[in-house]
C-alpha cells in the first residue's frame, strides 16, 4: 500500500476545524467577536449572566410587555394572528403557544436575514406559521396571498430591534463605528448617508424636529451642510462628532458626567434623537404606520383585535388618534382604556431590559357587526 492509499483520498480526509478569529484582551469587544452570545444554545450561562446585568445578548432581542400584550389581545386556540414585525420571534412564540395547531401565525418582516433566522427558530413550534418579507403596510396583499379574507389579531412592535441596533454594519447606533446605512430593508435605495449628503438644510432641520423632537435641530442641520461641503458624511462616528460639536459639548466631559451622575440611565446621548430621526426618515416608518392604521379595520374579522407597541411620541400620537377616531366612527368597539395614558412597562421590566423604558402599548377591538 503506497503512502497516498494509507492517507486516503482528499474526499476521505476529515475537514479541518475552522478556528474562530482571535481577539485582543480577555473579553470580546466587537459585535462579531461575541461568538458565545451568537450561539446561546451552546452557552446558556452567558444569556443568564447578561440578563442579570440588564443587558441584551448580541444578536438577540428581548420582547417587551409580553404579559400585557397577551392579556389585552387574548389570542385563542384556532385563531389567525398576523405579527407585523416578527423580528426575533419573542412575541410570535407566545402567540403560537396559544393559538395551537388549529390556528395560524403569519409573520412579516422587511429584514430578510432576521426573517430567515426566525423562520428556523419558529419551525420547532407545533402551530403552523408562514413567513413573508413584507412591510406591514402591505398586510392586505399578504392576506390575499394566503387566500384569507381577514385575521383575528394584528400585532406590531414598532421601532428597531436589538439585533439591528447592536450590529455596527447596520449603522443604526451612535455607540458603534460603522457605515451610516440605517435601512431595515436593504432593498431600499437610499441610506442615511445618502439623505445626509443630499437633503436641504431646511428638510434636515424639519426632520430632526418632527421625527425626534430634537431641540437643537437647526444647529445640527447647519453643521451637516457645512461639513458635507468639505467631506461627505458616511460614518456613524463622523455624525456623532459633528453633533457634539454643534451642541458645544466635549465628549470626554459628557462621558465623565454620565459615569458620575446618579441619573446616568436617564441621561440621553446627545446624538440619540438625530439618529432616531434619520432612521425613521430612511425607512419611512411613519408613512408605513399610517397605512397600517388605515387598512387594519379591513383586515380584521369582526371582533378582531389590533395592538401596537410604539417607542416615540410621533408613533404613539398616530396610533392614539387612529384608534380614538375608530371608536367615534363606529369602527372599533373598545380601546386600551379611558385615560389618555397608554400601557407602559413596570419598573421590574425596565430594570431587566432598559430598552423597554420608552415602550407604549395601545390596542383596539373591531366592532362585531
Amino acid at each position: 500500500m503506497n503512502e497516498s492509499e494509507q492517507q486516503g483520498s482528499p474526499e476521505q480526509q476529515p475537514a479541518k476545524r475552522q478556528r474562530r478569529t482571535r481577539y485582543s484582551g480577555t473579553h470580546p469587544k466587537s459585535f462579531q467577536q461575541k461568538y458565545k452570545e451568537h450561539n446561546l444554545a451552546a452557552y446558556p450561562e452567558i444569556k443568564a449572566h447578561l440578563l442579570a446585568k440588564g443587558k441584551t445578548p448580541a444578536g438577540t432581542h428581548i420582547p417587551v410587555l409580553i404579559e400585557e400584550v397577551l392579556s389585552c389581545l387574548n389570542p385563542k386556540s384556532g385563531e389567525i394572528v398576523v405579527d407585523c414585525t416578527v423580528g426575533y420571534g419573542g412575541h410570535a412564540i407566545e402567540f403560537l403557544n396559544r393559538i395551537g395547531t388549529g390556528g395560524k401565525l403569519i409573520a412579516l418582516d422587511v429584514d430578510n436575514a432576521e426573517l430567515e433566522r426566525t423562520r428556523d427558530r419558529l419551525s420547532k413550534e407545533n402551530a403552523p406559521a408562514s413567513f413573508h418579507r413584507s412591510n406591514f403596510a402591505g398586510i392586505g396583499k399578504v392576506l390575499k396571498k394566503e387566500n384569507l379574507t381577514g385575521c383575528d389579531i394584528i400585532f406590531a412592535d414598532l421601532g428597531v430591534s436589538s439585533m439591528q441596533i447592536d450590529n455596527p454594519d447596520r449603522g443604526m447606533s451612535y455607540k458603534y463605528q460603522g457605515p451610516l446605512d440605517m435601512r431595515m430593508d436593504d432593498r431600499l435605495k437610499q441610506t442615511a448617508a445618502d439623505l445626509l449628503n443630499s437633503l436641504s438644510e431646511e428638510k434636515l432641520s424639519t426632520a430632526f424636529w418632527e421625527l425626534a423632537d430634537e431641540p437643537e435641530n437647526k444647529k445640527i442641520a447647519r453643521a451637516i451642510i457645512t461639513q458635507r461641503a468639505v467631506q461627505p458624511i458616511t460614518q456613524t462616528s463622523q455624525l456623532v462628532n459633528l453633533i457634539f460639536d454643534a451642541k458645544g459639548i466635549i465628549q470626554k466631559t459628557w462621558r465623565q458626567e454620565r459615569r458620575t451622575s446618579q441619573a446616568a440611565a436617564a441621561l440621553l446621548h446627545p446624538a440619540a434623537l438625530t439618529f432616531q430621526a434619520l432612521r425613521i426618515l430612511v425607512n419611512d416608518e411613519l408613512g408605513c404606520l399610517k397605512e397600517l392604521l388605515r387598512v387594519a379595520p379591513y383586515c380584521l374579522h369582526p371582533g378582531g383585535r389590533i395592538g401596537i407597541i410604539s417607542f416615540h411620541s410621533g408613533e404613539d400620537r398616530l396610533v392614539k388618534k387612529a384608534f380614538r377616531e375608530g371608536v367615534r366612527n363606529g369602527i372599533y368597539s373598545a380601546i386600551w382604556r379611558t385615560a389618555d395614558d397608554p400601557i407602559t412597562p413596570q419598573s421590574k421590566e425596565i430594570n431587566a431590559n432598559p430598552r423597554s423604558a420608552s415602550a407604549k402599548f395601545r390596542w383596539a377591538v373591531l366592532k362585531s357587526s
